[in-house]
């Protein structure tokens, strides 16, 4: 058997028993695998029907130009499908999405328009409110808006929700899903309500989102709102799909448990899976008291790993937002390591014999070079070699004359890793700061010597 285009093989996805991470949690707790979705998210079953609910009503045409507003998963889907049926799209993103998830979108032919994330959705620079320019601008466009569209939710009442009943055999108890558009939670929960009405239906939500308090004292709180990092759920207004009530409770995560979640999920299931899935189990970990033994949890894993490599997957990313506390050394562990030495630096200004005088002096390959106090160059060995084969007149010139470009700076969090990858055979060392505004210096010699020590 084949099928006929990709789309067909949209949904059926596994469920699959977690046994590690969320050892702890009463009850059989199971996730629902939508990476093995053709474009490795659960976006791609309503972008679909979207798309064809669109084309019923004659709002989209053919040869029509898709323009949607997506952090880069429901645009895959719409990507895929319009190169199956034949049309253009334009997707806004914003500069807080993954560089992954703009390329991916860019491979499938789209154009992709970043905007910035700090700013309101009625800002003419949203990228809610660029996406609908440009609806009114293209001729023979269409805008989806999977926020208000409510095939959104359909697309799941017709498909997830059904597919998690009969995979459950009808013994699923709680179902829990992080609501970005509300179309997973609000489609699947009202399904699979209608089959058992004591099924609860959890929401996992964001610092920084408005979605638990207003559910919870029907106030939309615009001080609720700030910038955050979790991708794919939370939002700062009030989706139509959203139906706060099939949603029992809301539960908020941090942007650190949902990190590191994301992270253990891989380590400790083997199944690579994007943000929103470590914000769910944190959110599912946090709520365990509320679980009985006999309880079957099914958590939806909306989007694949591969989509988040410089974020979660980046452990420089987790260190510089002081989300990564762990044993690798870092460039503070080498520093504490090392001899507290003075650095030796030379002013631009100083002639090259001088510096040849203080390599051999003080048995130094090479040495920074600073202007008025500040770092703005290097001078190695090699350097003035090269220099002085070609013109030997230079040894009265100034050393700003034959020096090269700084060794690179990095901050105390810096890892062992990225340190070593620095390394090579145009800079020997690299610059840090310390605690106290002292800048030293992080040689290979320091690396091996902590390593060892």
């Amino acid at each position: 058997m084949w099928y006929n285009n990709i789309l067909e093989t949209i949904g059926n996805t596994p469920l699959v028993k977690l046994n590690t991470i969320t050892k702890g949690v009463p009850g059989t707790i199971l996730a629902k695998i939508e990476t093995t979705n053709p474009g490795n998210s659960i976006k791609d079953r309503m972008a679909v029907k979207m798309i064809e609910d669109a084309e019923k009503s004659g709002k989209l045409k053919p040869g029509g130009t898709i323009i949607e507003g997506t952090s880069g998963n429901t645009g895959m889907g719409l990507a895929m499908a319009a190169i199956i049926k034949g049309y253009k799209c334009i997707f806004t993103t914003t500069d807080k999405q993954s560089k992954e998830k703009v390329d991916a979108l860019r491979a499938f032919g789209a154009e992709v328009i970043v905007c910035p994330t700090n700013v309101e959705p009625e800002d003419p620079r949203s990228y809610y409110s660029v996406s609908s320019r440009l609806e009114r601008e293209v001729p023979n466009s269409w805008k989806p808006n999977q926020y208000d569209n409510l095939a959104n939710s359909q697309a799941h009442y017709e498909q997830t929700g059904p597919e998690i009943w009969a995979q459950t055999e009808g013994k699923i108890t709680h179902l829990v899903v992080g609501v970005g558009t509300g179309g997973t939670i609000s489609g699947t929960g009202k399904y699979l309500k209608e089959k058992n009405p004591n099924i609860k239906v959890w929401g996992i939500d964001t610092y920084g989102s408005v979605f638990k308090k207003y559910k919870e004292t029907g106030i939309f709180d615009k001080d609720e709102i700030y910038p955050y990092i979790t991708e794919g759920i939370g939002e700062d207004f009030l989706p139509a799909n959203v139906n706060f009530d099939v949603i029992d409770l809301f539960e908020k995560v941090t942007d650190k448990d949902a990190a590191l979640m994301t992270r253990d999920i891989a380590r400790k299931e083997g199944i690579f899976v994007g943000n929103s899935a470590g914000a769910a189990i944190g959110g599912l970990i946090q709520l365990k008291d509320k679980l009985k033994p006999e309880d079957v949890v099914v958590v939806i894993f909306h989007d694949h790993g591969s989509r988040y490599m410089g974020k979660m997957y980046n452990e420089d990313w987790l260190r510089e937002r002081g989300f990564l506390q762990d044993e690798k050394l870092t460039a503070k562990s080498i520093l504490a390591k090392k001899e507290s030495t003075e650095i030796v630096t030379l002013d631009a200004q100083k002639s090259v014999l001088e510096a040849i005088n203080t390599i051999k002096s003080m048995n130094i390959s090479q040495i920074p070079v600073t202007q008025q106090g500040m770092i703005v160059g290097k001078i190695a060995e090699s350097d003035i070699l090269s220099a002085l084969l070609e013109n030997p007149g230079l040894k009265s010139a100034p050393i700003s004359e034959i020096m090269t470009a700084t060794f690179p700076f990095v901050d105390l969090n810096t890892s062992i890793d990225k340190i070593s990858s620095l390394i090579n055979k145009e800079n020997s060392a690299v610059l840090v700061e310390d605690e106290t505004g002292k800048i030293e210096i992080i040689t290979q010699y320091d690396i091996i010597n902590a390593i060892s020590g």
